[in-house]
């Protein structure tokens, strides 16, 4: 249970768990409550299920991922469950979505869709949020701390 909430109190990983978490939330927020531009709950999950021809449970655990993950990771919360999960949904997209369309986003809009580059920067994040924790200004640390030490 330490390892689960122990850090190593660094600014690193405040800034990675917090660029990660910021953007997983945007993500999440556009699936379920339809803010940034985002199709809300019922579009979106439609288009998980009837466009990509995913089960309900990993369309919502999708949602959960992102939305919930990104809070976590933004306040520093579970932090290695979050980044586990974020970590495992990159994964997966690269190998369903962005695999085919190769390496590269679609800065010019001449392929079919989007690379794969981005979601290995989300990868090597989250690993490194697995590996080391949530760094400094985290609850993780917190707790940690309060449970009798932050060395993780």
């Amino acid at each position: 249970m330490r390892w689960l909430f122990a850090t190593d109190g660094g600014y690193s990983n405040l800034v990675l768990r917090l660029a990660v978490g910021v953007v997983m939330f945007a993500h999440g927020a556009q699936k379920v409550l339809g803010w940034f531009g985002g199709a809300g709950f019922t579009k979106s999950l439609n288009a998980f299920t009837n466009g990509m021809h995913l089960p309900m449970g990993i369309a919502l655990l999708v949602f959960a991922i992102e939305f919930l993950g990104g809070i976590g990771l933004i306040v520093g919360l579970l932090s290695r469950i979050a980044a586990l999960g974020v970590g495992v949904e990159m994964v997966v997209a690269v190998q369903r979505i962005h695999f085919a369309n190769g390496f590269f986003m679609n800065w010019y809009g001449n392929q079919k869709g989007e690379g794969f580059e981005y979601h290995i920067l989300v990868i090597a994040i989250c690993l490194a949020i697995l590996f080391r924790g949530s760094g400094r200004l985290s609850l993780d640390r917190a707790i940690a701390s309060a449970m009798g030490g932050t060395a993780g």
